[in-house]
């Protein structure tokens, strides 16, 4: 993978309750070069707060947060 090029993947979480989904979105975020974007997708009750909470500790932006179809789908940005 060439690191100056963004890459983008996707973690299909549903199913899975805290912690997995943000320790899983934490694994695969950091393989990714500067830039490169995760998507992610989740059924936890808790997970908006929880990514919310990681982006902001781990300064990776959040790109969406948002509710559809009974799952959550979020955005991350790794910096």
């Amino acid at each position: 993978m060439d690191p100056t090029v963004p890459s983008k993947a996707q973690l299909d979480a549903r199913g899975l309750f805290c912690p997995m989904p943000i320790l899983k979105a934490s694994e695969l975020l950091g393989s990714l070069g500067r830039g490169g974007q995760l998507e992610v997708l989740a059924d936890d009750p808790a997970a908006p707060s929880d990514f919310v909470a990681f982006a902001k500790r781990t300064g990776n932006p959040l790109l969406a947060n948002e509710e559809k179809d009974g799952f959550y789908r979020f955005v991350l940005e790794h910096k």
